[in-house]
């Protein structure tokens, strides 16, 4: 069951469907933040040798929440101690509580870590809105920011409701 926060979006590709080596493209796009690209099967000789990855790394959501953080850590500079802090925080645990997802077997502790990750999330869409309320940001840094983190909740929702 979809959380009441979050829109239900029109049926795509699966969120948990693995990257291909090369970077994400992860445009702002929040109609979009189920999408997921599907790695293409390795290719045979040389060409097939790459760096072993762990399984984190092979979800887009995973690399949408490095952004996300990228995009907090450039804008905590410029803000007081306290909000620097818990946006850093807030930010860096959605990134590391979907790695701690990706390293689990049982889907239960997936979920676990998923939902975390999910709240994590929640908590830095709410402080951009404080850094709005406060005129700490631009706009359209914040409106990014914010683009970001509803889709990484709406992913993470998404693969909770198929680890259930």
């Amino acid at each position: 069951m979809a959380s009441p926060d979050v829109p239900d979006t029109a049926p795509g590709p699966d969120p948990l469907a693995l990257r291909p080596p090369e970077a994400p493209d992860v445009s702002t796009d929040v109609a979009g933040a189920c999408a997921a690209v599907v790695a293409p099967a390795p290719a045979s000789g040389a060409a097939a040798e790459t760096e072993p990855e762990l399984d984190a790394n092979r979800l887009h959501v995973y690399h949408v929440a490095l952004e996300l953080h990228g995009l907090c850590s450039t804008l905590v500079a410029l803000l007081n101690r306290i909000v620097k802090d818990q946006l850093e925080r807030a930010s860096l645990s959605v990134v590391l509580n979907i790695a701690e997802a990706g390293g689990r077997r049982s889907r239960r502790d997936k979920a676990r870590y998923y939902a975390i990750a999910r709240g994590s999330a929640t908590e830095v869409a709410a402080l951009l809105d404080v850094l709005a309320l406060r005129r700490l940001a631009s706009p359209a840094a914040i409106r990014t920011g914010r683009g970001l983190a509803i889709r990484i909740v709406q992913m993470l929702t998404r693969m909770d409701q198929r680890l259930s």
